[in-house]
């Protein structure tokens, strides 16, 4: 299908995912279906795999590691929700590609134990997406895990032992990927948190104390907003102003930074 342009591979694909919504999958017509899709947006993951060029890895090598990702999008993709496929599936395919650089390149010395920790943790993760089709929090990663969420939290700090290249960067000039990238996201903002925490642990200590509490209920116990509320004595909506005030001075202490 290289000779589809891109307008004419959208069109082709709406067809084909209103197909194969009425399909019974495990069927031939639903498989041939599928792999079509598949097929018809090859050029999407190219077009991901091409940001991370500078890489040592080869694009055919990424384009098969964003390949999942594309297959992942197309099992979990709903047209109903008004969403553009590419818009959905350039989020998914970028992550796949990701994960297969923080699984497999390290910048500093890691413990052992801890790099086998990362890849317990990227798979029950993986597990747990494909399941409930949204990233777990450190405290159901422990659950399924059976660890200490301490564990967990040490374990997704070790991520600063990973490759230190930027992976968010595209590889060329500002483009369509960037809009794309920033126009959808699926990771977990208590997951955020703790994957940075050992940035975060001095501009956290910089924190007036009830902040710092605030914090600690919301990413280290995952109280709700109306917990915290009630345990502090205020309002949800004054908990959730006080969160989105804390939270955009820690981001823009850590873009500074």
């Amino acid at each position: 299908m290289a000779d589809v342009t891109a307008s004419d591979a959208r069109a082709m694909s709406k067809v084909l995912f209103d197909r194969l919504k009425v399909l019974e999958e495990g069927t031939h017509e639903y498989q041939y279906v599928r792999n079509t899709l598949i097929e018809l947006n090859i050029p999407l993951v190219r077009f991901v795999a091409a940001r991370y060029r500078s890489r040592h890895e080869s694009t055919e090598e990424m384009v098969q590691v964003g390949t999942i990702g594309l297959i992942k999008a197309i099992d979990r993709f709903d047209a109903s929700f008004g969403t553009e496929f590419p818009t959905f599936a350039i989020p998914t395919i970028s992550g796949e590609i990701k994960r297969f650089f923080r699984d497999t390149s390290w910048a500093v010395h890691v413990p052992r134990r801890l790099q086998e920790l990362r890849i317990e943790l990227a798979r029950a993760r993986d597990a747990f997406t494909n399941e409930f089709d949204r990233e777990p929090t450190p405290g159901e990663l422990a659950e399924r895990l059976g660890i200490g969420i301490e564990e967990v939290t040490e374990g997704l700090t070790a991520a600063a032992g990973y490759s230190a290249a930027s992976l968010d960067a595209p590889a060329g000039d500002n483009g369509p990927a960037e809009s794309y990238a920033m126009r959808s996201s699926f990771v977990d903002p208590g997951y955020e948190i703790a994957e940075n925490l050992h940035v975060l642990k001095p501009l956290l200590a910089a924190l007036p104390q009830r902040d710092r509490d605030i914090v600690s209920m919301r990413f280290g116990e995952e109280l709700t907003q109306a917990q915290i509320g009630e345990r502090l004595g205020i309002s949800q909506m004054h908990v959730s102003r006080l969160l989105s005030r804390i939270l955009t001075r820690l981001r823009g202490e850590l873009l500074a930074e």
